[in-house]
């Protein structure tokens, strides 16, 4: 066993710097406790009176069968973890206002038990917001019936007031399993990450309250990044810090603001996938060196995510401005998808075994569950869509977001009059997600928030046609001020035809298909014979034996999948992920039915169940249409609104320009790298107001990137401006061709005209010999900044 050197090792000078900054916690949360069986101590964290040194890792029982959550913690156990960080996302017990559902999937009180079982301590992140890539951060979205884009996350009681009774029926449930009373839960987390939010301190301080009033009587902290970690620290809340590189400058952050034990509350030990970007991957190598310092420095740790799991259903969330998750939560974490556990476990398991305290061994690890192949098999009945709506419709004079009709998420179909007349333009003010758009009958063109491309070219008319739009909610945004998401189709509508003035399409019927919390199906009439357009499908298969499988869907085109009436889970196959897991305990020895929805259509309508899932398969030509034009930038003599400097590092910068500036497009002129190679690279950008406040980046596309690495990796550009400081554009550097050379240009159209009197600038993570972090660079805001070719 190796000695636990003393934890200022790994701080070095900075941690001795702190002074009259260092606040303790020792007494300030463990004092309220009834039992302090758990205390923060100055340098440790302290079980009956002895160091504990957290070893925690992050699993979602909400993404995991029940079936499989005992052998899911004892992987958990056997990887050389002490401790499960647990979720609870607010809206999947709470997905109708006033109605609380803790039974079946979402018994999370006896995760906890089975985890104390399993010899695992616990830690509560009950939210309310969560983020997680789940529907909306966990939050429930009956609070976007309330008016306003600001109310969320804010002192405001249209949010207060749900959220202090969600938190009191939080304490009802888990304040019996509080470590103070004998159960296995050692802390609570208040809010997440809520300084890349907001700075209100009184905000988290009455969250602070509202848990405390809930019953809990164990130390409660918050965790932030470490660029954040001092926007909303408040002696009362103890404080972690998340990240995926570079621990000792999280550790030294921590230092300069509180005396107390060094905890990293996020590792990132992988990373999420969104629809048609290729599959992320965590190096192990790296990671493990990390987890030592970590360990080495008497510090603790949570693993983001030690078992990524399933979002199974409709939970997924969706990365800003708009990149939806896929249904695989697989995160390259060293616990797979299916619970295989593999080269980073061990690697995970190796690392963590000198740091075991005196006595404490590891079991072996559970052995891996049954896994079976199905035989193809044809969905040879159908059920179009357009004949499965319901027969009584929404009237409305233009359409209002689909919360005001009291409809959750699912399909929605508009139909209208559209008058005779000459060709033209229809558009709409939003659309969220993607529509498809018929004119009698025949579709005419999709609409896609993606790429905010909300307007379809409409043919002549000789006499009156019916226009119906069939519109399909993906997810909603799970970050940044985004998560006000309201889906629909959103008015005024208007026409503009090639000769004439522009009309608003008024008088719509709108009919729902409302999937609802768990997936429901709607009543189907089904025929023998496929459907061209969208449809839903069923076929059944057999089996003698249960077991894992993963379904093929690459065949199909976009949807959601159902086995034996439980939702599965969205598909689409532009990738990456091209199977679905699906979890033995849902498969019956004998018969099983199957139902697919696809808004695209199928390939073949046949499904086989493999015996390894597809993780890491592009088809982009299965996608919708995307904008076919090109661009290049117009800066030549046009003066910059600001130049400079970043200062070297990874570390948040805020640049404030001499005035504030107006206009709709923005870019960042990378000039130079501190490696001093020819490329560029950006974590993140954020455009400030004057009063210091992030603009709302919700209908933000990019507009020009000078070049991507998409080859060798996901350096896309839209990761510039998706609020994850984990991963950055990077301009391009495969292939055998020459590099593009710098200066590199990124440009992003705001979506509007808006006023700008600064940036938030996050240069690439990680220490630094990592390449493209930039030196000098320029700013420039003009109304256009670039030139659209080709369309």
């Amino acid at each position: 066993m190796t000695a636990h050197p003393p934890r200022r090792r790994l701080l070095g000078a900075a941690a001795a710097a702190v002074g009259g900054l260092v606040l303790s916690f020792g007494q300030t949360v463990g004092a309220a406790t009834r039992s302090p069986r758990f205390v923060i101590g100055e340098q440790d964290f302290l079980l009956d009176g002895k160091r504990l040194q957290i070893r925690c890792g992050e699993m979602h029982f909400a993404r995991v069968p029940r079936e499989y959550w005992s052998h899911r913690l004892k992987a958990i156990k056997a990887m050389g973890l002490n401790t499960v960080c647990a979720y609870l996302f607010w809206n999947f017990h709470e997905w109708r206002e006033g109605r609380f559902d803790w039974s079946g999937q979402r018994d999370a009180a006896q995760f906890c038990r089975l985890a104390a079982q399993e010899g695992l301590w616990v830690i509560l992140r009950p939210g309310p917001y969560a983020c997680a890539e789940w529907e909306m951060g966990g939050l429930p979205w009956w609070l976007l019936k309330q008016p306003g884009d600001g109310f969320l996350r804010t002192r405001d009681e249209a949010f207060m007031r749900p959220a202090r009774r969600w938190l009191a029926g939080v304490g009802r449930v888990f304040a019996p399993l509080q470590v103070t009373r004998g159960g296995p839960v050692l802390m609570v987390q208040v809010e997440n990450e809520y300084g890349f939010f907001g700075q209100d301190i009184d905000y988290m301080r009455m969250m602070r309250q509202a848990v405390l009033e809930g019953g809990f009587d164990v130390p409660l902290f918050q965790c932030n990044p470490t660029n954040a970690l001092a926007r909303t620290h408040i002696p009362e809340l103890f404080s972690v810090a998340n990240f995926g590189s570079d621990p000792e400058r999280g550790f030294q952050a921590l230092a300069s603001l509180q005396k107390g034990p060094l905890m990293c509350g996020e590792y990132y030990s992988g990373w999420f996938d969104t629809w048609g970007a290729p599959h992320r991957r965590g190096d192990a190598t790296k990671a493990v060196g990390d987890i030592e310092a970590m360990l080495k420095a008497n510090g603790s740790f949570s693993l983001y995510m030690a078992h990524g799991g399933t979002t199974f259903g409709l939970w997924g969330g969706c990365d800003r401005p708009f990149r939806p998750d896929t249904t695989s939560y697989d995160y390259d974490a060293p616990i797979g998808e299916a619970g295989w556990l593999g080269d980073k476990f061990e690697a995970y398991r190796a690392a963590m075994q000198p740091f075991l305290e005196p006595g404490e061994t590891l079991p072996p690890p559970p052995a891996r569950k049954p896994v079976i192949a199905i035989d193809a098999f044809t969905l040879n009945e159908s059920a179009a869509v357009f004949a499965s709506l319901p027969k009584t419709a929404i009237r409305d004079v233009s359409p209002r977001p689909i919360e005001h009709y009291d409809i959750s998420r699912g399909l929605v179909a508009y139909r209208v009059t559209l008058p005779a007349g000459p060709a033209g333009v229809l558009e709409a003010a939003k659309v969220r997600d993607l529509a498809w758009v018929y004119l009698d009958g025949k579709q005419i063109g999709t609409m896609d928030t993606r790429y905010r491309r909300f307007r379809v070219d409409v043919p002549a008319r000789s006499a009156p046609a019916t226009l119906d739009i069939l519109l399909y909610t993906i997810a909603r945004v799970n970050f940044g001020v985004e998560i006000h998401d309201r889906k629909g189709l959103h008015g005024p509508i208007r026409f503009r035809p090639e000769v004439g003035d522009t009309q608003a399409i008024v008088n719509w019927e709108i009919r729902a298909i409302d999937f609802d919390a768990d997936g429901r199906l709607p009543p189907l009439a089904w025929k023998r014979a496929g459907s061209t357009g969208p449809a839903f499908w069923r076929g059944s298969f057999t089996v003698r034996e249960t077991g894992d499988t993963f379904l093929d869907m690459s065949n199909w085109g976009q949807g959601i999948v159902w086995i034996n009436g439980t939702c599965l889970g969205r598909y689409w196959s532009i990738g990456p992920t091209q199977t679905m897991y699906l979890p033995g305990p849902w498969i019956r020895p004998g018969r099983n039915e199957i139902v697919v929805l696809d808004l695209t259509g199928p390939q073949n309508a046949r499904i086989a169940g493999l015996t390894a899932p597809i993780f890491d398969r592009l088809q982009p030509e299965r996608d919708l249409a995307r904008p076919s034009a090109t661009a290049h930038p117009l800066l030549d003599g046009l003066a910059p609104v600001h130049e400079g400097d970043f200062a070297p590092g990874p570390a948040t910068e805020d640049v404030r320009f001499a005035t504030p500036v107006s206009g709709r497009q923005f870019c960042l002129e990378a000039l130079s790298a501190f490696d001093g190679k020819d490329f560029a690279a950006v974590a993140e950008i954020a455009l400030l107001d004057k009063a210091g406040n992030a603009l709302d980046q919700s209908s933000w596309t990019v507009a020009y990137a000078s070049s991507e690495e998409l080859a060798k990796e996901d350096g896309s550009a839209l990761n510039a401006i998706n609020g994850q400081a984990a991963d950055y554009w990077h301009t391009a550097y495969s292939g055998n061709g020459p590099h593009p050379a710098l200066p590199h240009r990124l440009v992003i159209d705001l979506g509007s005209k808006v006023e700008v009197a600064g940036m938030r600038y996050t240069p690439r993570q990680g220490r630094d010999n990592v390449t493209g972090r930039i030196r000098h660079y320029r700013v420039y805001v003009a109304d256009k900044l670039v030139q659209a070719v080709g369309r």
